[in-house]
């Protein structure tokens, strides 16, 4: 009789230990959820149709917050210019030469001009404002690939920033469309950015 209430015990104290375990699982997982979504991988929603058909209404993209510097042809999630984290593609960074448009209506970076066919809402054109521009150090030239629904730098020239974003602002770099599934893809920088000087 003293050996079956042992076991009893025994039992009790396993499944009790058990449950713990479980709980301190759990609890740990969604800490490491919650630092990775903080520091590390970000999952933003998108609102407007200024950066279609890369990004449509109601897509979802990943962004890795540590993805370093951002460079020319990114697609960057940033503290915008009214404070809500916005979306668009970098077009210059400090120390860029920025113009719109050549006599072919193309923008140019540092006197290269950009082929973006790959990219730019069918039937858009680069920019219907004319503009022309030096990226200040630590700073971003930042246009939608709809370029005729997006307020980008371009919207944001008379106020005090000039148009353009800190580095520091930007939240990190779109990596993948997550959702719809059916979209899924994972971003590259286009080739016309890697013939700048």
């Amino acid at each position: 009789m003293a050996v079956t209430k042992k076991a009893e015990g025994v039992g009790k104290e396993k499944k009790k230990g058990g449950f713990r375990e479980t709980l301190l699982l759990l609890i740990l997982g969604v800490g490491i959820a919650l630092l990775l979504q903080a520091f590390v991988v970000g999952s933003f929603y998108i609102p407007s149709q200024s950066m279609e058909n890369t990004l449509l209404i109601n897509d979802r993209v990943f962004v890795n917050k540590l993805s370093g510097k951002p460079e020319r042809g990114d697609i960057v999630v940033f503290k915008g210019w009214n404070g809500e984290d916005t979306i668009k593609r970098v077009i210059g960074v400090g120390g860029d030469h920025v113009k719109c448009c050549d006599s072919k209506k193309r923008i140019t970076v540092n006197d290269t001009a950009l082929d973006e066919t790959s990219y730019l809402y069918p039937g858009d054109f680069a920019s219907g404002d004319k503009f022309d521009v030096t990226v200040p150090a630590g700073k971003l030239w930042l246009m939608g690939d709809h370029r005729s629904a997006s307020a980008d730098s371009r919207a944001h020239m008379e106020e005090p920033g000039k148009g353009f974003i800190s580095e520091n602002d930007v939240i990190g770099k779109a990596v993948v469309r997550y959702w719809p599934l059916s979209r899924g893809y994972l971003f590259a920088r286009p080739d016309t950015f890697d013939k700048i000087k």
